[in-house]
């Protein structure tokens, strides 16, 4: 594993985003920032939204940040690691890359986005007056379950779409199809008992749910659904070494 190249990659693809602007990386701050504002301001104000369980004025507003953010962070690590093969296949063909290791780049990048959003997020709910509790704390650790998991996904992926290029119009559709399925924008407990029972399997709920506990009802997220959601995690990168110790001369061919 080349930490340095993947580290070096990492790094250029954040800067890169906001290369040739006139703000540089203060865009990274400007972004969320407003978008943070729309939602809290907008969802939670304006329009009166109200979340059960809770008499705050932001109460919806922060629920809904809550849930977007790490839904963010989820969706574009997947969605970027389903094509990395493709994307750095000059790179690969240069140089002998690890390419298991290589979706890693994706994932502390998007990182980078997340923990600045995440800061703007706690440094407006301070402004707003917002009572903070130790489980702040267990956010790292919420990290950590849906960055193995995005992993795991977004790696079986990007060895699919060597061979099936369509394939990463489908992971898009299918991420927008996920977000519905993943109570952000709605509670789960309001659905109807037949949906509550598909919505259980979805592993994502037990991510978003977790920084719903934290931030909106400050309280103790399930550790059981995280474990079992970092059970899976490990399952399928297991499997998905496997997979590629069978298919790495094909995918490095058809690459």
């Amino acid at each position: 594993m080349n930490i340095s190249l993947i580290v070096e990659l990492a790094r250029r693809d954040f800067t890169e985003r906001y290369s040739g602007s006139a703000l540089g990386f203060a865009w990274s701050f400007i972004y969320p920032l407003i978008n943070i504002l729309i939602y809290m301001i907008i969802f939670g104000n304006l329009m009166g939204a109200r979340l059960p369980g809770t008499s705050s004025i932001w109460g919806y507003g922060i629920y809904l940040v809550a849930g977007l953010v790490p839904w963010t962070l989820f969706a574009n690590t997947v969605s970027r690691a389903s094509t990395v093969f493709l994307d750095k296949k000059n790179i690969i063909a240069k140089i002998r890359v690890d390419l298991p290791t290589l979706p890693i780049y994706i994932v502390l990048s998007e990182s980078i986005t997340f923990v600045v959003t995440m800061m703007i997020f706690i440094i407006l709910l301070a402004l707003t007056g917002f009572h903070f509790t130790l489980h702040l704390l267990l956010i790292p650790v919420l990290y950590l379950v849906q960055q193995a998991f995005a992993y795991a996904l977004g790696f079986f992926l990007a060895m699919l779409v060597v061979f099936l290029r369509d394939l990463k119009e489908v992971v898009s559709i299918g991420l927008q199809i996920w977000f519905w399925f993943t109570p952000i924008v709605y509670v789960f407990e309001i659905l109807p008992q037949w949906a509550q029972e598909i919505l259980i399997w979805n592993p994502m709920l037990a991510v978003v749910s977790a920084y719903h506990d934290i931030f909106v009802y400050q309280r103790m997220p399930s550790f059981y659904y995280l474990a079992l959601v970092l059970v899976l995690s490990i399952g399928v990168i297991a499997a998905d070494y496997l997979i590629f110790k069978k298919l790495e001369k094909d995918i490095r061919d058809f690459i």
